[in-house]
């Protein structure tokens, strides 16, 4: 072993790369887990990738992957990786078939359910993991080509809060920020945020900043990030809302503002400055559980801050007021000045790697390039930079995730495509929505694992490729577009989704309409044509090998910013509203209030704890589909479903640590280990959202402007098991 680890300086990786990952060459790709969008250098011998370490020149991670980023290419390798089409028997068993067979089968049972039912009757859902270029060839093959009215993505988890919020407040799904911001500010705001866990190289941005900053984090958890903030505020959860406008009337009350600003660049404020004055730091206190005084420490840090940067992530997201809460958000940004400078902003951090691909391309609740279903002159726009004709675009977005899965339960959907996501274990009310997937006259489940939940109800199985065996680009939280790179070869007789979207419109009868549609640079060209004159302009990007040589390219890069630009390299952090112009027509950000609405579920003498749910471990990813497959990622967090309780709860309850206890909400009952913590408050309760068997207790309510659901609410019974 002593030989092994000799190192060899100057060599590869300047002698610290193992004899076993030696490269003939190495390649940029981003991450392809969460939205951060980290530069990985794989490691390429033979024309395969055998290894890879952080790229210091990446302006996302400057050297720096979170443990998921390095077995990126160790969970390629799984057992259960989907290799060939497999259908299911009428016996119960998944029956190997030809490509031909399985392309066959698939047209022909949504087109007879199309026949019978109604073109209206087959739907898909999908993702924010695959490659911009694949998210816009499914939206397009679908609903401008199969005449399938209905399609979501998994985004509608994660990010449709935030989009509806930017949408209504910005007049467009604009985030503002880079992530230079985490370094610059002199005041940084997290709510419902804990990057240390769910993006911990973005907290290593935060802690490359010299300012010394104030950090405030307003989380019902003492959060890891809350353990290194200055100040952390605890408030009662879902009481978010109140607490903001309470800040907000502080900021207002103490003159904590940017007038001018307030003048030329906003509508609303008189709106704003009547609502908010309702809400007392006194009369919040009482309702949010947090001082008068500190909810005064907090608007005094924001007003006087310099550069103050406000982050969110699912803690509001997720909620049933989530919207209107991210907006109050935006409002203190915007009453203070604290948009378009450097460390300044409301920013929300995004999920999954490319779910700001899905915002933009998917054609779901946004026609193509985040265009407008119901505007004649955008479809027309779309038609022709897709050279379709324009009566092949539909007039209005599709039904919402919820919406698709309740016209499974009324019998309006009865054929569904589900693309990389696994809703039998994400989505909220797992009982229910596995009894619906059942409900299906025909499910087509396409992914890189065959064992994922949702696949366990799937009539056909479509072996897809996985990152790093396809190409195109993703868009992380800063807005920039990234290169994915093919360096693996699928397994068996996996495809690229793209491969596959490609065979169906061959199949469907629909080749010539997407003849174009080759490679996904080819697509990628079709997006650009799409997006001119839009706020997410790229027609300035010259191609694939452009993103790779800048480093990534942020949105947006137009073909006049470029004409302008020294060699056409685009700087490598941009922010957006820097001239205070915003995306509407007479250029001004709207400040948008409304009312408080009572928790759907409070808990009762029944049901007395209140369950969150969240992000567990840095190693852990939503269903696990993919981290599972990792030894090293495996042994980084505790392998069974935990819950934490508070030390007093548990003490009535007679719980010790590591015991098993039974969770029961009015949707399921469960077992898992007790974690006796202080980081959770008396009568709270948390639990990771990654274990297969959580959503059996969630509660079924949404946002009503977002329709995203509200997971980080439900009132469950704890007691010894």
């Amino acid at each position: 072993m002593t030989r092994e680890l000799l190192l060899h300086p100057g060599q590869h990786g300047l002698g610290m790369t193992h004899e076993s990952l030696a490269a003939d060459t190495t390649t940029t790709a981003v991450c392809g887990y969460c939205s951060t969008g980290c530069g990985l250098k794989l490691h390429v011998r033979d024309g395969q990738a055998v290894g890879l370490t952080p790229e210091t020149d990446y302006p996302v991670n400057l050297g720096m992957a979170c443990p998921k980023g390095w077995e990126a290419l160790r969970v390629l390798e799984s057992d259960d990786r989907a290799t060939v089409p497999k259908r299911r028997s009428s016996d119960g068993d998944l029956v190997e078939l030809s490509w031909n067979d399985a392309l066959e089968l698939f047209c022909s049972k949504f087109k007879s359910i199309q026949a019978k039912h109604g073109n209206d009757s087959v739907a898909f859902l999908s993702t924010g993991q695959m490659p911009s270029e694949e998210m816009a060839f499914l939206g397009a093959l679908t609903r401008f080509g199969m005449n399938i009215r209905h399609g979501d993505g998994n985004t509608r988890q994660c990010m449709a809060t935030a989009v509806t919020a930017y949408k209504e407040s910005f007049g467009f799904d604009a985030p503002p920020f880079t992530y230079d911001d985490f370094e610059q500010s002199d005041c940084l705001v997290f709510i419902g945020a804990n990057p240390c866990i769910g993006h911990p190289i973005l907290w290593e941005r935060v802690l490359r900043n010299k300012n010394n900053p104030e950090i405030i984090v307003i989380d019902p958890r003492r959060t890891e990030t809350a353990m290194a903030a200055t100040d952390h505020v605890p408030l009662n959860p879902k009481s978010d809302l109140s607490l903001l406008y309470a800040i907000t009337n502080e900021l207002i009350t103490n003159d904590w503002l940017d007038r001018s600003f307030i003048r030329e660049h906003t509508h609303g404020f008189e709106q704003l400055r009547s609502h908010v004055a309702r809400f007392d730091a006194e009369s919040v206190a009482r309702s949010s559980g947090v001082s008068a005084d500190q909810i005064r420490r907090v608007a005094a840090k924001i007003g006087s801050g310099k550069a103050v940067s406000l982050w969110w992530t699912m803690g509001v997201n997720q909620s049933y007021e989530g919207t209107r809460t991210a907006q109050a958000i935006i409002n203190i940004a915007l009453i203070t000045g604290n948009i378009g400078r450097p460390g300044t902003g409301a920013n929300s951090i995004t999920g999954q790697c490319n779910a700001m691909g899905s915002r933009l391309w998917s054609s779901t609740t946004n026609l193509f390039g985040h265009h407008r279903f119901d505007l004649a002159e955008d479809r027309k726009k779309v038609a022709e930079a897709l050279h379709f004709p324009v009566e092949s675009i539909p007039s209005e977005p599709s039904w919402s995730y919820d919406r698709i899965l309740e016209g499974i339960r009324n019998g309006e959907i009865r054929g569904l495509w589900v693309v990389a996501t696994n809703p039998a274990h994400s989505w909220i009310d797992q009982d229910d929505a596995r009894e619906l997937l059942n409900r299906l006259d025909f499910l087509v489940v396409q992914d890189m694992y065959e064992s994922t939940e949702t696949a366990r109800h799937a009539d056909l199985i479509l072996p897809a490729a996985g990152w790093g065996e396809k190409e195109g680009t993703f868009i992380n939280s800063e807005r920039r577009y990234g290169m994915l790179k093919k360096v693996r070869q699928s397994p068996g007789q996996a495809l690229a989704d793209f491969q596959i979207f490609r065979a169906v419109a061959h199949y469907w009868g629909l080749g010539e309409r997407f003849a174009e549609w080759t490679d996904p640079e080819s697509v990628f060209r079709i997006m650009q044509r799409a997006s001119v004159g839009s706020p997410c302009d790229i027609s300035g990007i010259e191609g694939y090998e452009h993103i790779d040589r800048c480093g990534g390219i942020q949105w947006p890069w137009t073909a006049a910013d470029a004409a302008t630009s020294n060699d056409n390299i685009p700087p490598i952090q941009r922010r957006l509203f820097a001239d205070g112009t915003f995306c509407y027509a007479d250029g001004r950000a709207k400040l948008i209030v409304d009312e408080i609405t009572p928790l759907p579920e409070v808990p009762d003498d029944t049901y007395p704890v209140m369950l969150l749910t969240g992000r567990g471990t840095v190693s852990q990813w939503h269903t696990q589909t993919r981290t599972s497959k990792s030894p090293v990622l495996r042994k980084l967090y505790p392998k069974d479903p935990y819950i934490e309780i508070h030390s007093s709860d548990a003490q009535s309850m007679g719980v010790f640590n590591g015991d098993l206890v039974r969770i029961t909400s009015r949707r399921g009952s469960i077992v898992a280990a007790a974690m006796v913590t202080p980081t959770v408050r008396p009568g709270q309760a948390f639990m990771p959202m990654h274990y297969e068997t959580t959503n059996r207790l969630t509660l079924s309510h949404f946002d009503p402007h977002s329709r995203q659901p509200s997971y980080k609410n439900s009132a469950v019974r704890i007691e010894k098991a």
